[in-house]
């Protein structure tokens, strides 16, 4: 008899141990999709320079209004979805972004180029959290694996900016983002796909009402005392910030200190960029896989550390150096983000959307506030001050030898 009780939890258990692929990879095309009409926005950057005379602190301030409108509601969404998710909110999202996108084509001055990043980021904002609690739902047991899948899309759909600026923008100008809205057509067309698969996971888990029984949004976990949630958090934040200010650096001003140090074009500007964004997507699906074997604490150190070095060489490099070293450099930087993501997620049990919003969001809002102090004191100093003065922002990850080991946890 209790064998026979025992079959359904057991079949129950398997089915939450087993990872689904085809919605983290449905998923990760999404991220991709997302994050390709996040970088129009960057990728028009030297385009409205010249079409819209914007100086290097309007850049930033462009930056900042795009991220920080994604970072102060990520968590925000992410708490909401906790109590209370709703999956179609994915494809309103999407909607928001494929407004913005669709504005700037046509933005005459700086201030409607600001509010139609608004519309990108807000879509964003609502993307990232619910599609982490997708990712998180698909994982089964492999959860730094399925989140380096869901990562991977992003960073490589981020990696694209510098192929549109060659490719669409440079010739096509700044009408050239309406294609953009194509970007959004299909995310939205993938979406139908995980949304009702997302629903029906949320309802066999019990984290949406069914049938006028109300549930908790929070899948369940054993609790973790607080003060390692505080430690473990407090760091990781930190650590954030570095590698968001740094990355900010590389994204949005790196193409603008190749023209000024190497006499480089804006096609020909583009390409350490590309280097480093296209590494890092090889670094955050393989960071993931060894976080799977080694540790998410030792892979955040491996990376965050590795990357010192190749940072402070980076600005003193000649010409022929830029390219290994900064394939290098993205490489073993990123490899360390989606371990990131899962180590909060674990960190904080329970919650799997307000530490995914409050990482990512943090990541972005401290990138956003890295836009405009860089952007501000390049127009006071020099694109090369700020660079060389970027690249001591690694050093601070030497802070993850503090972080709480995955043992204690």
């Amino acid at each position: 008899m209790n064998s026979r009780a025992s079959q359904p939890s057991s079949a129950k258990a398997t089915m939450k141990s087993l990872t689904v692929y085809s919605i983290l990879f449905a998923v990760s095309a999404v991220h991709m999709l997302n994050d390709s009409m996040q970088v129009v926005v960057s990728a028009l950057f030297p385009i409205f320079q010249t079409s819209l005379n914007l100086s290097y602190a309007q850049i930033g301030w462009i930056a900042f209004t795009l991220n920080m409108t994604s970072s102060v509601m990520q968590p925000v969404v992410g708490l909401w979805s906790d109590r209370k998710p709703m999956p179609w909110l994915l494809i309103i999202g999407m909607l928001s972004s494929m407004a913005g996108i669709a504005g700037l084509a046509f933005a005459p001055n700086f201030w409607i180029v600001l509010c139609c990043v608004v519309g990108i980021g807000l879509g964003s904002a609502v993307f990232h959290p619910e599609g982490s609690r997708v990712v998180y739902l698909a994982a089964g047991n492999k959860r730094g694996l399925a989140q380096s899948i869901y990562q991977v899309g992003g960073n490589f759909g981020s990696s694209l900016a510098p192929l549109m600026t060659i490719f669409i923008f440079v010739p096509l100008g700044q009408r050239g983002a309406i294609w953009g809205t194509l970007l959004a057509a299909t995310a939205i067309g993938i979406l139908l796909y995980v949304v009702p698969w997302y629903s029906r996971q949320l309802a066999q888990h019990g984290t949406i009402p069914v049938k006028k029984k109300q549930a908790s949004a929070s899948i369940e976990a054993p609790s973790i005392p607080s003060k390692v949630v505080y430690i473990g958090i407090g760091i990781l934040l930190i650590i954030v910030f570095a590698r968001s200010w740094y990355s900010a650096a590389i994204g949005n001003y790196y193409q603008f200190f190749a023209r000024e140090a190497y006499g480089l074009t804006i096609q020909q500007a583009q390409i350490p960029l590309y280097l480093f964004m296209v590494f890092g997507v090889v670094g955050t699906f393989f960071g993931g896989m060894l976080a799977d074997r080694i540790g998410r604490r030792t892979m955040m150190i491996a990376s965050l550390v590795g990357s010192i070095p190749l940072a402070l060489l980076l600005p003193h490099v000649s010409l022929f150096w830029i390219y290994p070293v900064i394939s290098l450099l993205g490489l073993i930087l990123q490899s360390g983000f989606s371990v990131s993501v899962v180590y909060a997620q674990e960190i904080m049990p329970g919650k799997v959307g307000t530490a995914s919003g409050l990482v990512t969001g943090f990541a972005f809002g401290m990138g956003a506030v890295g836009s405009v102090v860089l952007g501000s004191v390049a127009d006071l100093k020099s694109m090369e001050f700020v660079m060389v003065a970027a690249s001591l922002l690694p050093l601070i990850g030497l802070l993850s030898f503090v972080l709480p080991k995955d043992r204690a946890r």
